[in-house]
């Protein structure tokens, strides 16, 4: 049998998700997590969780050929996985690590209509993924490495991050574009004390797309900004608070570690898109880099997207499938806005279902809807000096300055 060569390679997190159905007239989670009653709720939904089955399902039902290359234990739980993986196709779990003697990794998710859903999380056999479990003989013909949630895997930010750079390095030295997407850890654990400012400046050369929340990089990046936000929010959710200034502040870090593109993950508000302004660093994305007339569109850009109005049904992976969008687009060689109006395209799919992938239709669905005039929701953000172009996409300061001819900084 011919092996499958596959043009993206999703690697990273992989869990099962065990979703309970919650009626919808118990809306919020004070409604459901009351000590002391037993709450009835439906049948559960058993899907993949995780970086690698979200953004590469998603990007498989898209339209891409994806390989897998998470790593599960020998174990009831593992077996449920890969089965649901073959489900899907039978080469997804071609690429799939199997541990003897290691658990594998499951969430229970608590995603109550109209609500932010929440996580019951044990991370299993990601803990022990590193470098060494990289087969790049798979990696035979791709064009893009994808790499999900080291804050959840206990070796990729041990020792500095020094596994997670040498995965990396083994990739670029083939040529591939690398992109990456975090997860926030637990504050008061391991993970959440780690040093990840220096992790992503040692890793952050060898990455082209860096794709984290807002929340995630302002806790890595400025743990007293995070806790001064969190202190003056109505709720949990900081985004709110996120403003144009602050996400330029974020993402010049990110560009000065190494980043090509840094893509912010905004939540109900959107996502942020700020790119290099050195054709270099641009060229040396791999096999992904914009080439011939389109590279220009991708230097020096700053760019913001509201999400489409969709009703929302669950928001279980909607960053992982709003990546698969941005990277879909990459892949096709399109324009940079037509990229970021791909990613909250597919990312307003997904929350139409409760779990993370199985809204996500053919691209050519996709682009359908959004050629029709598919409405886009009110931005709320304060995006002071920033402009809605006729495209509906605000257009920030820093590439008003590359336009007229300045150092956009």
């Amino acid at each position: 049998m011919s092996r499958h060569i596959a043009e993206v390679v999703v690697a990273g997190h992989i869990c099962l998700d065990i979703i309970p159905t919650i009626d919808e007239k118990r809306i919020g989670m004070e409604g459901i997590l009351v000590p002391g009653k037993l709450m009835s709720i439906g049948p559960a939904v058993l899907s993949t969780g995780g970086a690698v089955p979200n953004t590469g399902l998603a990007l498989h039902r898209l339209g891409s050929r994806v390989k897998l290359m998470g790593k599960v234990g020998k174990d009831p739980f593992g077996e449920t996985i890969l089965s649901l993986l073959r489900q899907q196709q039978d080469v997804l779990a071609e690429g799939m690590i199997v541990a003897e003697g290691e658990t594998s990794s499951y969430s229970i998710v608590i995603s109550p209509p109209q609500t932010d859903r929440a996580f019951l999380h044990a991370t299993g056999a990601n803990d022990t993924y590193s470098a060494a479990d990289l087969q790049t003989d798979r990696l035979e013909g791709s064009k893009l490495f994808h790499f999900g949630y080291p804050p959840l895997m206990r070796r990729m930010y041990e020792q500095g991050g020094r596994e997670l750079t040498s995965l990396f390095q083994q990739v670029k030295a083939l040529g591939l574009t690398v992109s990456l997407d975090m997860a926030k850890p637990d504050p008061e654990s391991a993970a959440g004390q780690a040093d990840w400012r220096a992790i992503l400046a040692s890793a952050l050369p060898y990455v082209d797309v860096f794709m984290p929340s807002f929340e995630e990089v302002l806790f890595m990046l400025n743990r007293e900004r995070f806790h001064q936000l969190s202190q003056e929010a109505a709720s949990d959710d900081l985004l709110p608070l996120a403003n144009g200034t602050l996400l330029s502040e974020l993402s010049r870090q990110l560009l000065d570690m190494g980043a090509a593109i840094v893509a912010l993950k905004l939540g109900e508000h959107g996502l942020y898109v700020r790119t290099t302004s050195d054709p270099d660093r641009l060229s040396a994305m791999g096999a992904c880099a914009p080439v011939d007339g389109l590279s220009a569109g991708w230097l020096g850009c700053e760019l913001l997207t509201s999400c489409y109005e969709v009703e929302v049904k669950g928001t279980t992976g909607a960053g992982d499938c709003t990546i698969a969008g941005f990277l879909y687009g990459l892949l096709r060689g399109m324009p940079l806005e037509e990229a970021v109006h791909a990613a909250v395209g597919v990312g307003a799919c997904n929350v139409e279902q409760a779990d993370a992938v199985s809204g996500i239709p053919p691209w050519a669905d996709v682009q359908r809807r959004m050629n029709r005039g598919w409405a886009k929701r009110e931005q709320k953000l304060d995006l002071a000096d920033w402009v809605l172009n006729e495209r509906q996409v605000w257009v920030g300061p820093h590439h008003q300055l590359r336009k007229t001819g300045r150092d956009a900084g």
